[in-house]
């Protein structure tokens, strides 16, 4: 039998297959019996080894209970994730590490809502479209759409952490999908609004030269009482952990809100929006 040898360095991919061999060989499994387990054919199980197949999550939850690694820091599921995560932007996947853990987040948005704040069928919307331009498959644009509610699962944890919100009005004025997308979004942004850990308020475009930023920034405050910001190009995101730096854009953060509408106009401008939608 021809055996391909495999080099795991070569890609995510590569590493994902050549740990699902190295675990089957040091069980004594052949690919057919690793086959019955998972409930996949030998020459699937070849293809994801030699990396000639990516995996998926289902095939990933099928080798974890065939391996009993269920519940463990090292599941196929979790590089899985990982593996999908190669889709999104270099730096975010790090930066949302640490938004997880934080107790303060201060974001501004420019053009969409921000992730944090996306309805299921707001952030499915936008990734279908990356989808149809060709920026992204299928498979990264589910990732990304699980990974939104991820994230805001992981915030909606005991204590809550405070989040304050920042957007830009072409973010609510954009339409995203049919009018129900909106409809749902801007009732997902009253809902925030009224949260009792959160601060929401609409930059209007009368802010002109005023507004601080052009681009969306986030400021995360850890339990340490540590900060950071996050920022993104084009190419990538960077986390910028420099003290003085990311003091001078908490500065500018506190004069974009000091400017901004306060949350009752804000609400009540959004609600205007809501109603016209419909």
């Amino acid at each position: 039998m021809n055996r391909k040898e495999l080099s795991p360095d070569a890609s995510p991919q590569a590493a994902y297959g050549a740990r699902l061999r190295s675990l089957r060989e040091a069980r004594g499994w052949t690919q057919d019996e690793l086959g019955e387990r998972t409930e996949y054919s030998s020459v699937h199980i070849s293809a994801v080894e030699t990396g000639r197949k990516p995996p998926t999550l289902r095939f990933s939850r099928s080798a974890d209970r065939a391996f009993g690694l269920e519940g463990t820091a090292d599941t196929f599921e979790r590089g899985y994730r990982e593996l999908r995560q190669g889709g999104l932007l270099e730096g975010f996947p790090e930066y949302v590490k640490y938004e997880g853990r934080a107790v303060e987040v201060r974001l501004y948005e420019v053009g969409v809502i921000p992730g944090l704040l996306q309805t299921r069928e707001y952030a499915a919307t936008l990734e279908a479209d990356a989808v149809r331009r060709e920026a992204s498959t299928p498979e990264q644009a589910e990732e990304r759409v699980g990974l939104v509610a991820r994230r805001q699962s992981t915030l909606a944890r005991t204590p809550s952490p405070l989040i304050h919100a920042v957007l830009d009005e072409s973010c609510i004025r954009r339409p995203m999908g049919d009018p129900s997308v909106m409809v749902a979004q801007f009732d997902r942004l009253l809902e925030f609004a009224a949260m009792p850990n959160t601060l929401l308020q609409i930059a209007p475009f009368s802010m002109g030269a005023r507004r601080p930023f052009s681009l969306p920034v986030t400021v995360l405050t850890m339990p340490d009482r540590s900060i950071m910001s996050y920022a993104e190009s084009a190419q990538r995101g960077h986390l910028e952990r420099d003290v003085a730096a990311v003091v001078a854009i908490l500065k500018s953060y506190h004069q974009l809100q000091a400017e901004a509408l306060p949350q009752t106009a804000s609400v009540a401008l959004i609600d205007q929006l809501r109603k016209g939608s419909k």
